[in-house]
């Protein structure tokens, strides 16, 4: 259950020189989740995560991360597990080798290392060299790695990266195992799609701000998307006119139009509808994708 935030941001901003890679970002990441970290390439994602993890120093604002200011992450980095960008590995040494190294300077039990590689599914390739792995076995490497010290909090940027599609099946089960161990895993990725299949919290990111910050369920049932046949040009504009009019866009896909919008507005628009005499209008209601809700929101279509 989650009560209480194992990360909160207030107004975080960070420059680097006359850029800003995160703009004043308020966000939070429930105890618990798997938080679906969202937003295209350049966002401020893997910034953000820097930030939280003591690598950079924010120019304002605060965060706190299980409890500590980012000011004290001495006292946190030591319960936070993360991989941020691609591993750092030894290319001649073996897999498991590797996390024997890392477990030997971070001061980890030996055991862990079994445990992890088991935990990521190499174990039958954890004697070979890390240097003939391929992409996705690097990255499930780099996640072994960061479950060594059995970490409260995980952190994970762009986790799905040179995965296969069983290689990403494989990584929905195994972060639902992680969290029901009671770990709270930030996920950061631009394949929102993904996300949709294993998170439950979202924080969703445009040009260094927050979008959107709530549970992927809340999200998805306040909009929906209104799919209609016009029966001939009189019914197309009159539609584009009131969903103009309500502030909502209107896409058009093979002839059909498309609107994006909160949940109810199909009955507003068959009732205005009705008042100018149009009675046939057929209206089918679908669930958006994740994808199409972000699309929205950075229009500034808020739910």
């Amino acid at each position: 259950m989650m009560s209480m935030n194992a990360i909160e941001t207030h107004g975080l901003i960070k420059h680097f020189g006359k850029r800003t890679a995160v703009d004043g970002l308020t966000m939070s990441v429930p105890e618990g989740s798997i938080t679906g970290f969202i937003g295209p390439n350049g966002a401020g994602k893997t910034t953000t995560l820097r930030l939280l993890l003591g690598l950079v120093r924010p120019d304002a604002g605060s965060a706190t991360v299980l409890g500590h200011s980012l000011t004290e992450f001495e006292r946190y980095l030591p319960r936070v597990g993360a991989l941020v960008e691609a591993p750092a590995v030894y290319p001649g040494l073996s897999g498991r080798t590797n996390l024997e190294v890392l477990a030997r300077l971070g001061g980890h039990p030996r055991s862990r290392v079994g445990e992890v590689l088991e935990t990521v599914e190499l174990s039958d390739r954890a004697r070979d060299r890390a240097g003939t792995y391929s992409l996705g076995m690097k990255q499930r490497l780099g996640v072994a790695m960061a479950l060594l010290p059995d970490p409260e909090l995980l952190i994970l940027d762009e986790p799905a990266n040179g995965l296969d599609p069983l290689g990403i099946i494989g990584m929905r089960g195994m972060l639902r195992l992680l969290r029901g161990q009671g770990k709270t895993i930030l996920l950061s990725s631009h394949l929102l799609g993904e996300l949709e299949h294993v998170a439950d919290w979202l924080v969703m990111l445009h040009e260094g701000k927050s979008v959107y910050c709530g549970t992927a369920r809340e999200l998805l049932s306040q909009r929906v998307e209104l799919v209609i046949e016009p029966e001939d040009d009189l019914q197309r504009e009159l539609v584009t006119r009131i969903t103009n009019a309500a502030g909502h866009a209107v896409t058009t896909e093979e002839g059909a139009l498309r609107i994006a919008c909160p949940a109810g507005f199909d009955k507003a628009l068959d009732r205005q509808a009705r008042e100018t005499g149009v009675t046939n209008l057929t209206i089918r209601v679908e669930q958006p994708s994740l994808e199409q809700l972000f699309l929205a929101l950075v229009k500034g279509q808020r739910p």
